[in-house]
């Protein structure tokens, strides 16, 4: 387990346990009490960090190296039924974005999302999750087949935005992500969107367009990242935590100014310090979700996306 600087409590406990625990499985002494008040101990500072996390702190979270990728997400919840699907039929198969058909319970759905690598190597292969225009491309295609099935859609967003080298902007990153925007508002079937990480920008909005929006409790999502804002206004990356909080893209934020449906509790500890809960809670919420849309007609599904947008952006200050 690796830990975050605000985490540095929590490792300690965790050494003074296991070497407690190694004691009394070692010796005769009877360690059980001085196990437990460490245990009750390492609960309470627990509770006491991530009670108070600042937005910046949630962002490092978001980040974690441990934290499930949208790979995990779609494994753990539709097991052997996911079916990978590959190409945009133009340019070429983006590693960025994955997509397939897969089964939630008995429901199929169609499954889009940004991946992540694990190390080095696969993350160069996953270009750190920032998709190409075919990769918005990829997506777009497979949710039009969603529509032509009927099937209901599945985004997961874990991106630091789409990627801004010159080869993308040649093929049209700009308008891939456009269309997507204005097909997805328009898409004739229920569409839900999962933030499970990092939502950053238009590489996250070109998967982001849905009918309900769930934001897990240790992710932002913003127009841009902390340390670029830092860096546009102060011309260093040195204030990124003041640009954190200036932002408010915490999913208290996002939930509070109606930009997201509800905000899915993670474990304490975040999402990687225990994966099998965060797993089943998400696949109830995805499910929680389609039982509110799934008897909406078309017509009232696009229209009630439609006036869902409408509707963002008022401001009183």
């Amino acid at each position: 387990m690796e830990y975050l600087d605000f985490e540095l409590p929590i490792k300690e406990l965790n050494e003074q346990l296991e070497k407690c625990t190694v004691i009394g499985k070692e010796s005769d002494v009877d360690v059980t009490e001085t196990c437990d008040k460490i245990e009750k101990k390492l609960i309470a500072t627990k509770k006491d960090i991530y009670k108070n996390l600042t937005p910046w702190q949630r962002v490092l979270l978001s980040r974690h190296p441990n934290r499930p990728y949208t790979l995990d997400y779609i494994k753990a919840i539709c097991g052997e039924t996911f079916l990978e699907l590959h190409g945009d039929r133009g340019v070429k198969d983006d590693k960025a974005m994955i997509g397939g058909l897969g089964k939630i319970g008995d429901q199929s759905f169609m499954l889009v999302g940004q991946q992540k690598g694990y190390n080095t190597k696969t993350r160069q292969y996953r270009n750190f999750g920032m998709a190409n225009p075919e990769g918005y491309r990829k997506a777009l295609r497979l949710m039009k087949s969603a529509e032509k099935f009927k099937l209901p859609v599945v985004t997961f967003i874990d991106t630091p935005g789409a990627y801004p080298g010159l080869e993308a902007e040649e093929r049209g990153q700009g308008e891939a992500i456009a269309r997507n925007i204005f097909e997805m508002s328009r898409l004739k079937v229920p569409i839900i969107v999962v933030i499970v990480g990092e939502g950053a920008s238009g590489g996250a909005l070109g998967i982001g367009v849905g009918d309900k929006i769930l934001m897990l409790e240790n992710t932002w999502y913003s127009v841009i990242s902390p340390e670029s804002c830092s860096s546009i206004l102060w011309k260093s990356w040195e204030f990124k935590e003041q640009a954190a909080d200036a932002l408010k893209l915490t999913a208290t934020d996002m939930k509070k100014n109606k930009l997201i449906d509800a905000i899915v509790k993670e474990p304490l500890g975040g999402a990687h310090s225990d994966r099998e809960t965060t797993f089943k809670t998400v696949s109830k919420e995805i499910l929680k979700a389609f039982e509110e849309l799934k008897n909406l007609s078309p017509k009232e599904l696009v229209e009630n996306r439609m006036n869902k947008y409408f509707e963002m952006g008022p401001y009183k200050s």
